[in-house]
C-alpha cells in the first residue's frame, strides 16, 4: 500500500476483490456500462457505498453514465496489484497445500509460483502439477535465490513461528498465513493477510444458531 493509500479503510479495501469478481462476472456476460445502482445491486450493497468506495481511488465514473465495466475493472485489477507480477511460494504440501495448488489461479492475479516445500520426506522430490516438492532445507537458498516476494504458509501453527524466522530471515515479508501464529505481534513490518478456517466455520454456526425463525 502506498503512503497515499494508508488513510483508506480497510472494510473499504477488503471490498475490491469483490468489485473485481463481480466485474469480471459482468464483463463475461457482455455487460459493457453499468450505473452505481444496478452495480450496487449487483454487490448486494447500497450505490451511496460503491460511490463513497470507489470515490477513495479517484472515482472512475462519470454522473449520469455510470462506469465503463472493462475500464472498472482494469482499475481495480491495478489497484489489487494483479499487473505486476510477484515472486511466491508454498510451504506445506499437505491437503491444504495441494488444494490451493491445483484450485488457485496465481498468473491470473498477478503471482508466479516458483516453488513448494515441505519437510516430509515421503513428499520430497515428488511432482504436483507438474512442480517438484523441494527439501525444506534449501528454504532460504531458494528464496534468495529467486527473489521470493511472499510465501503461503499451510502448516500447523506449532511450526509456524520457526518457518516465518527463516523466510524472514532470507527477505520475505509478506505471508498468506493458514495457521495462528501471530506473525505481525513478532515481525510488525511484515504484510500479513490471515486465512482461518475454523473461525470462518464458528461464524456460520453462530449465524446458522441465531437465524430468525420464518414466518
Amino acid at each position: 500500500m502506498s503512503k497515499n493509500d494508508r488513510h483508506i479503510a480497510m472494510p473499504v479495501i477488503r471490498r475490491l476483490p469483490k468489485y473485481y469478481r463481480c466485474l469480471s462476472n459482468l464483463q463475461q456476460q457482455g455487460v459493457e456500462k453499468i450505473s452505481s445502482r444496478a452495480l450496487a445491486e449487483a454487490m448486494n450493497i447500497t450505490a451511496s457505498q460503491v460511490r463513497q468506495d470507489l470515490n477513495c481511488f479517484g472515482g472512475f465514473g462519470q454522473q449520469g453514465y455510470g462506469y465503463i465495466v472493462s475500464a472498472l475493472l482494469k482499475e481495480i485489477a491495478k489497484l489489487l496489484g494483479t499487473d505486476v507480477k510477484k515472486n511466491v511460494v508454498i510451504y506445506g504440501m499437505g491437503n491444504l497445500g495441494r488444494a490451493i495448488l491445483y484450485h488457485f489461479d496465481f498468473e491470473k492475479f498477478g503471482y508466479e509460483l516458483k516453488g513448494l516445500f515441505d519437510k516430509n520426506p515421503q513428499l520430497i522430490g515428488t511432482k504436483m502439477d507438474g512442480m517438484v516438492i523441494s527439501d525444506d532445507e534449501e528454504l532460504e537458498e531458494f528464496t534468495k535465490n529467486y527473489q521470493i516476494d511472499a510465501a503461503i504458509l499451510c502448516i500447523p501453527t506449532v511450526s509456524g513461528e520457526k518457518v516465518v524466522d527463516r523466510l524472514y530471515g532470507a527477505g520475505v515479508r509478506c505471508f498468506l498465513n493458514f495457521n495462528h501464529f501471530n506473525i505481525k505481534g513478532k515481525y510488525p513490518d511484515c504484510i500479513v493477510e490471515n486465512v482461518h478456517l475454523s473461525e470462518s466455520l464458528m461464524t456460520l454456526g453462530y449465524l446458522m444458531a441465531h437465524k430468525e425463525p420464518e414466518e
